[in-house]
C-alpha cells in the first residue's frame, strides 16, 4: 500500500515526522495486512497506546453491534448501522494550548450521542456509535502513529473527532482527506488549514477560521475607534515548541488582517521585569495600541509593569487581550486579582486593567446551555474521573463537539432520507462532508452556521472592566462582521478619559510631527524678564489702585460742611388737605410722599430744601446721633458719591455732625411719581406711562449692576421727577443711616397705624414673612416685585394695590396679611386686580404678573425687563434722549395750557365776587375808584351826623356767643 504523505506547512515539528516516516510505513504495511486478515492486535509503537479506550453506545432497543444489519419485523424493514469515531486528544491540560481534554470531550460526545438517539433517525434507522479514543499528548509523532494504528484496525472509520493540537491535526487531516474520512475539530487555528481543496478536503472546523473570525473581530474593533497603528505581543515558548502555541497562530491571523507595525514573541519562562520594561519602552515608540496574547499570569505582569511606567494614568494606551480559552470562574471574573500577591499589587493591577479590553469567544448564557453543562460535568466526573474547576463554565471549544455530533447526524439523516440503502454499504466520507458544509442548524452553543469551506462562523465578545466593581463585563458582541454594543454598556477608558485615545501621539513619538517652536536662550530670557515686568506692573497697578481707593475713602470727599448749606425758611412746611397743584407749588413738591389716611393719600409731607454750592438740594435728616464712622460706612458713602446715572438721584454728600446729621441729594421739583399719578388734572397717555416704566427699569438695572446691588424700598413715592420730566430713583443705599433705631422703635409702637402698613404694600411676600428680620437693603428679586406693584399703579392710577370694588373692604393691614398668607391662608397668591388695557399694551399685564410671581426665581431681572419694555414701546422709543424729552415736555406743556385756562376762569369768577362785595361795603364811587386802581378823591359834605353808642356788657355777651350770633346781634341793632 502506497501512502502519499504531505508535510504540514509549519516551520518546526515536521522534521520529527519526516525522520519517523520509514518506521511508520513499515509498521503500517505490516499491520494493514494483519488488519485485512483479521489477526489479533499487534504490538503498538505508540507509547500512548495504553490510553486507548473503546466505547460502544447502542441505539435504544438494540442488543448487538454490527457494521450493517437489515432486520425485518413483520412488513417493516429496520435499518441498523454502527458508526466508528476516532477521538484523538491530549489526556491533560497543556499550557497555552487548546483546552480540549480527552476526558471532558468524551463526556460531551456521550451526551451528544444520547441526544441524537433521542431525536432518532429517518426511517427509524438504529445507529450505534463506537468511540475509539487515544491520548495524543499533543505530540506530532505519537498522534499520527496512534491514528494510523486505529485506521489499520478499523479501515471503515466514519469520522475523526478532536485533534486540537495543530501539529497533530495537520498530518492526520491530510491522510484523512486521502482516505475520505471526515475530520471534525475545534482546533485548526493556522491559516493554512483554510486550504481545504488542495490539502484538507474533509476537515471541518467547529470553531471556525481564526483568520475569518478572530482576525475580523480585532480588525473591526480597531476600525470602530479609527486605530491603524498597532503592535503585537504573543507568547511563544522555548525553541523546542516554538510556533506550536495558540497565541502564535492568533498573532499570525491578526497580523494578516491588521498589518501591525511591530511584533514581538515572548518567552515567559525566561523573561524578567527588566525585559518587560524594555519591551514596553520599545513599544511606546511604535504605537499606543497593544494587542496581546499570553497566559493570564503573564498578562498580569505586563499590566503591572505598564502601570509602573505611567502608561495607565496617562490614558494614552489601550491593551487588547486575546483570550480564547477562559478558565476563569465566569466571564465577569477578576483576572487582575492574585490571592498569592500583596494587597498593594492587587490594587495596582486593578488600576492597570482599566486600560485593557478582552476579546473572547461568545459564551452562551441561556438556561438550556447551563443544563447541558451540568450534565456534562456529571458524566465527566462519574465515568471519566475528570472534575471541572469550581463554577467553571465549559468552554465553547469543548461543547462544540456536541454540535459536531449533531452536524454529522443531520448529514446522515439527509443521506438516509435520500437513499435508505446507504446504510447497507460503507458511508461515503466525501458525501458526508458535502452534506455537513454550507448548512445551519440549532446546536447547544446557539445557531451553528457552517460555511461553504467547512468553517463555522463564530461570534466573539468584547469585555471591559467596570471600575466600580472591578469585574470584566461584556460591552459588545462581534457577529456578522459588525460590532454591536450591549444596551446600557459603555467602555471605561483609563485616565478618566471620555473618548478613546489616539493610536499615535499628535506630535509623533519623538515630537518630529510638530514644528520646533523652541526659542533661543536670549529669547527665553527676554520672555522671562517680560513676564516678570508684566507681573510687577500688574502688582503695582492693583497696589496703586488699592492705595488710591483707600486714599479716596479716607479723603471723605462725600463730607459736607454744615456752613456750606443754606436752608430755606420754608423747610418743613406742611400742607393739609388735597394735593396741591403741580405747577403752582412745584418749588415745594415732595421727594417722598407719606400716605397717612388712605391708599390714595390725603396728606403730603414736604422735605426740606436748601442750597449747596449753588445747587438746590433736598435735605434728608438723620435721627441717629451716635454714628460710628467705620471703614464699612465710609466705603458705602464713597460708593454713593461715585454713583452717577441719568435715572438715579445724585448723592451730593452727608453731614454727620452730632448736633445735626443729614444727607444731601439732588432736588427734583416736579415731585414724586405718586404725586403725578394722584393728580387727576395731569393727563398720561400710554407712551408717557411706558416712558416712566422704562426710566425705572434703566435706573434699577444700573443700581443692581453697581456695588449697591439692591434698593430695598422701591415704591412710587421713591421715584421722583426732575425739571426736565426725567424720572429718577431715590432713597437707595445708606440703610443704616436712613433707618435709625428710633425709626425701628417707632415702627413697633405704630405697627397698627395706617401709615405703617401702607409703606409695606410694595414689599415682596418673601420679605414680609421675615417680619422684623428682613434685611434693610432688601433683595434684587424683591425689587422686581416692587416694580410690578409700581407698574400696576401706573396702569390703573388708583394707588398701590388697587383691588377694584374690594378696595373699600380691605385695609393695608388686611392686604399685607393676605399677601404673606399664601399658601396657608389663601389658595392662590393675593395680588392687585388686573385691569383691561389697550390691546397694543396687553403684554404689560403679562410682564407685571411675572414680576410679582410668588417664587422669586421665576421673576425676571431688570436686564431682561429692559429689553421687554423697549420691545413693547418700540414704536415710540426712538432711543434718542432729546426726542423723548421733547415728547414729554410737549405733553407737559399741553397740560399746563389746560391748567392755566382753568385757573384764569377761576380768577375771573373770584374777581367778580370781590367787586360785588366791595360795592356792598363801600360807596359806589369809592369802590369804583379802588377797582380801577385810582386813588380815592376826598369829598366834602356840608353836614354830617356822628352817632356814638355804648353797649353795656357787649364784651361778656360776645365771649359767650359764636361769631355768627354776634353778627346777627349787631344786624338786629
Amino acid at each position: 500500500m502506497k501512502l502519499n504523505f504531505h508535510l504540514p506547512n509549519f516551520s518546526s515539528g515536521s522534521l520529527h515526522l519526516l525522520l519517523l516516516l520509514p518506521l511508520v510505513f513499515n509498521h503500517l504495511q505490516l499491520n494493514h495486512a494483519q488488519a485485512t486478515q483479521n489477526v489479533l492486535p499487534f504490538k503498538s509503537n505508540d507509547p500512548m497506546a495504553i490510553t486507548e479506550r473503546l466505547q460502544v453506545f447502542r441505539a435504544p432497543g438494540s442488543t448487538t453491534t454490527s457494521t450493517t444489519t437489515l432486520r425485518r419485523y413483520g412488513n417493516e424493514t429496520v435499518l441498523r448501522k454502527n458508526l466508528v469515531f476516532a477521538v484523538l486528544l491530549p489526556g491533560m491540560e497543556l499550557d497555552n494550548k487548546n483546552d480540549c481534554v480527552l476526558s471532558s470531550v468524551l463526556a460531551v460526545l456521550e451526551l451528544g450521542i444520547k441526544h441524537v438517539h433521542q431525536m432518532g433517525f429517518a426511517h427509524n434507522a438504529q445507529i450505534d456509535f463506537t468511540l475509539i479514543s487515544r491520548d495524543t499528548n499533543c505530540s506530532s509523532i505519537n498522534g499520527p502513529i496512534g491514528f494510523f494504528e486505529i485506521y489499520m484496525r478499523y479501515p471503515e472509520i466514519n469520522a475523526v473527532m478532536g485533534l486540537s493540537c495543530e501539529y497533530v491535526l495537520a498530518p492526520i487531516s491530510r491522510y484523512a482527506g486521502v482516505w475520505k474520512i471526515p475530520v471534525l475539530t475545534s482546533g485548526g487555528s493556522a491559516k493554512d488549514f483554510g486550504n481545504k481543496a488542495s490539502s484538507y478536503p474533509t476537515l471541518t472546523r467547529l470553531r471556525g477560521s481564526l483568520a475569518n473570525n478572530l482576525g475580523n473581530v480585532v480588525k473591526g474593533i480597531l476600525e470602530s475607534f479609527n486605530w491603524t497603528s498597532t503592535v503585537l505581543i504573543y507568547q511563544n515558548e522555548d525553541t523546542k515548541t516554538k510556533g506550536n502555541s495558540v497565541c502564535f497562530f492568533c498573532a499570525v491571523v491578526v497580523h494578516d488582517k491588521v498589518h501591525s507595525d511591530y511584533q514581538q514573541a515572548i518567552d515567559t519562562e525566561k523573561w524578567t521585569k527588566a525585559s518587560i520594561k524594555l519591551l514596553l519602552t520599545t513599544l511606546s515608540k511604535k504605537t499606543r495600541i497593544v494587542i496581546m496574547c499570553a497566559d493570564p499570569q503573564s498578562i498580569r505582569q505586563i499590566m503591572l509593569t505598564a502601570e509602573e511606567l505611567n502608561m495607565i494614568d496617562s490614558g494614552e494606551y489601550v491593551f487588547i487581550n486575546i483570550e480564547l480559552f477562559s478558565r476563569s470562574p465566569d466571564l465577569t471574573s477578576k483576572p487582575w486579582y492574585d490571592k498569592n500577591d500583596t494587597v498593594e499589587n492587587n490594587e495596582r493591577a486593578r488600576k492597570a486593567y482599566t486600560a485593557m479590553l478582552t476579546v473572547t469567544p461568545k459564551q452562551p448564557d441561556d438556561e438550556e446551555y447551563t443544563k447541558v453543562s451540568d450534565k456534562i460535568k456529571a458524566i465527566a466526573e462519574a465515568k471519566y474521573n475528570y472534575t471541572f474547576h469550581d463554577n467553571e463554565p465549559i468552554s465553547v471549544f469543548v461543547t462544540s463537539f456536541f454540535d459536531g455530533v449533531l452536524l454529522y447526524a443531520n448529514a446522515l439523516n439527509d443521506s438516509i432520507r435520500e437513499d435508505p440503502t446507504v446504510l447497507t454499504r460503507p458511508l461515503n466520507g466525501t458525501d458526508m462532508v458535502r452534506r455537513m458544509w454550507n448548512r445551519s442548524f440549532m446546536g447547544i452553543t446557539g445557531n451553528v452556521t457552517i460555511d461553504a469551506n467547512g468553517d463555522r462562523i463564530s461570534a466573539y465578545s468584547l469585555l471591559d472592566m467596570n471600575p466600580t466593581t472591578g469585574r470584566f463585563e461584556i460591552v459588545a458582541h462581534f457577529q456578522h462582521n459588525k460590532l454591536e454594543y450591549v444596551p446600557g454598556k459603555t467602555i471605561h477608558w483609563a485616565g478618566n478619559r471620555l473618548d478613546p485615545p489616539l493610536d499615535r501621539p499628535v506630535c509623533g513619538y519623538d515630537g518630529s510631527l510638530c514644528p520646533d517652536n523652541s526659542l533661543p536662550g536670549y529669547a527665553i530670557l527676554s520672555l522671562v524678564l517680560g513676564v516678570v515686568v508684566i507681573i510687577m506692573s500688574v502688582c503695582f497697578f492693583f497696589g496703586y489702585r488699592h492705595y488710591k481707593s483707600e486714599a479716596e475713602i479716607n479723603s471723605m470727599a462725600w463730607k459736607v460742611n454744615i456752613d456750606d448749606v443754606i436752608f430755606h425758611n420754608s423747610a418743613g412746611r406742611c400742607f393739609r388737605g388735597s394735593l396741591h397743584s403741580l405747577v403752582k407749588h412745584s418749588s415745594q413738591m415732595t421727594l417722598m410722599s407719606d400716605d397717612m389716611g388712605s391708599l390714595s393719600g390725603d396728606r403730603q409731607i414736604f422735605i426740606p430744601v436748601g442750597l449747596f454750592r449753588g445747587c438746590k438740594v433736598a435735605i434728608k435728616s438723620i435721627d441717629e446721633r451716635n454714628i460710628t464712622l467705620n471703614r464699612s460706612l465710609m466705603l458705602e458713602l464713597k460708593r454713593m458719591k461715585d454713583l452717577q446715572h441719568d435715572h438715579l438721584v445724585k448723592f451730593f454728600g452727608a453731614c454727620l455732625d452730632p448736633a445735626k446729621s443729614f444727607i444731601l441729594t439732588e432736588y427734583c421739583p416736579k415731585g414724586s411719581l405718586q404725586d403725578i399719578l394722584e393728580n387727576e388734572q395731569f393727563q398720561l397717555d400710554w407712551m408717557f406711562k411706558l416712558s416712566l416704566m422704562h426710566d425705572i427699569v434703566r435706573g434699577m438695572q444700573f443700581l443692581h449692576n453697581s456695588d449697591i446691588k439692591a434698593h430695598g424700598n422701591l415704591k412710587s413715592s421713591n421715584c421722583v421727577v426732575d425739571s426736565r420730566f426725567v424720572l429718577k430713583i431715590c432713597d437707595f443705599g445708606l440703610h443704616t443711616l436712613r433707618r435709625s433705631n428710633a425709626d425701628k422703635d417707632n415702627d413697633v409702637e405704630n405697627c397698627n397705624s395706617h401709615s405703617y402698613w401702607s409703606k409695606l404694600l410694595w414689599t415682596a411676600p418673601e420679605l414680609l414673612k421675615m417680619e422684623h428680620d428682613r434685611p434693610p437693603e432688601g433683595t434684587q428679586k424683591g425689587d422686581v416685585y416692587s416694580f410690578a406693584i409700581i407698574v400696576h399703579e401706573i396702569s390703573t392710577r388708583q394707588g398701590p394695590f388697587y383691588l377694584g370694588k374690594l378696595e373699600e373692604e380691605k385695609s393695608p393691614q388686611e392686604i399685607i396679611y393676605l399677601v404673606k398668607g399664601y399658601p396657608h391662608i389663601v389658595q392662590t397668591p393675593f395680588r392687585p386686580l388686573i385691569v383691561d388695557i389697550p390691546n397694543d399694551y396687553k403684554e404689560i399685564n403679562t410682564v407685571m404678573q411675572k414680576c410679582w410671581s410668588e417664587d422669586p426665581a421665576e421673576r425676571p431681572d431688570f436686564n431682561a425687563l429692559k429689553s421687554i419694555i423697549r420691545n413693547i414701546n418700540k414704536d415710540n422709543e426712538t432711543g434718542h434722549i432729546v426726542d423723548n424729552l421733547l415728547k414729554r415736555m410737549e405733553q407737559y406743556a399741553n397740560n399746563l395750557e389746560e391748567l392755566v385756562e382753568e385757573r384764569t376762569q377761576d380768577y375771573i369768577e373770584e374777581k367778580k365776587k370781590c367787586e360785588k362785595l366791595l360795592y356792598q361795603l363801600l360807596p359806589q364811587s369809592v369802590a369804583a375808584q379802588l377797582i380801577s386802581g385810582e386813588p380815592v378823591v376826598a369829598e366834602t359834605f356840608d353836614q354830617v351826623t356822628i352817632y356814638f353808642s355804648d353797649i353795656v356788657g357787649f364784651t361778656a355777651i360776645s365771649a359767650e356767643s359764636t361769631p355768627m350770633q354776634v353778627v346777627q346781634f349787631l344786624n338786629d341793632l
